[in-house]
């Protein structure tokens, strides 16, 4: 299947989208027809390749559980010849694929479901000719690459799961604000209303134990409200 969205003209950024789901090809070429993309889809990665190779796109984004041709030899199999941005799509339980992916070459991880605010940066950098970003995030001691699916603390590599280095990116990225609950499950779980409070405290609980937040001055519990992610300047 291939989906073409906002015609054909040679100016507009292009976007190759290997999944295996027809209906998320579509929701996300629509998002991005809207923001003048133009989204090329294929549900495994032998057609990916033929695509890559074909169209030329600025980007691709390939799902971590891609049919036929895997996400990782996709990868692996495009850097022998090209070296245009490559995503990978990875959802919860796809640690391993990232990093193995990751290793192989590919630019950045990005959440599956799909977001055009996290894609459209890489679309937009790429098809103006600029090199592939990396994107560092440092609050105190705490180092979060987003490119490279790494966070470091105190310059020590810390292995995060998927949800919890979602959940700290997004912290960091609000770095001295408090978010609420409801915007963690929007933003980290993708859900309004499917993702207990419980469930985020477990998580929140678990990734103090990781960077080292034996005192919770790092990330800090707004009682009612939901956690800010504090700055060494502002802890007192």
């Amino acid at each position: 299947m291939v989906v073409a969205a906002n015609g054909d003209a040679p100016t507009v950024p292009t976007l190759l989208v290997a999944d295996p789901d027809e209906e998320v090809i579509h929701e996300l070429a629509a998002a991005l027809e809207r923001e003048g993309v133009v989204v090329t889809g294929v549900t495994d990665g032998a057609q990916a390749l033929l695509q890559a190779g074909a169209l030329q796109p600025d980007v691709v984004l390939v799902g971590a559980t891609l049919p036929t041709i895997g996400a990782v030899e996709f990868v692996r199999a495009v850097r022998l010849s090209r070296s245009v941005p490559v995503l990978l799509g990875v959802g919860e339980g796809h640690a391993e694929q990232a990093l193995q992916a990751l290793a192989a070459g590919a630019s950045a991880c990005v959440a599956r479901p799909y977001r055009v605010l996290e894609l459209l940066p890489f679309i937009q950098a790429a098809s103006h000719g600029g090199a592939e970003t990396r994107k560092v995030l440092t609050v105190g001691g705490v180092e979060l690459d987003v490119n490279a699916y790494q966070v470091r603390v105190g310059g020590r590599a810390v292995h995060l799961p998927l949800r919890e280095f979602e959940l700290l990116h997004y912290l960091m990225r609000n770095a001295d604000r408090t978010v609420t609950r409801e915007q963690i499950m929007k933003h980290v779980w993708n859900s309004a209303d499917g993702t207990s409070t419980n469930t985020i405290a477990v998580h929140v609980k678990r990734l103090r134990a990781r960077l080292g937040d034996d005192d919770d001055q790092l990330i800090q519990t707004v009682r009612g409200v939901g956690y800010r992610l504090i700055t060494p300047s502002q802890v007192h």
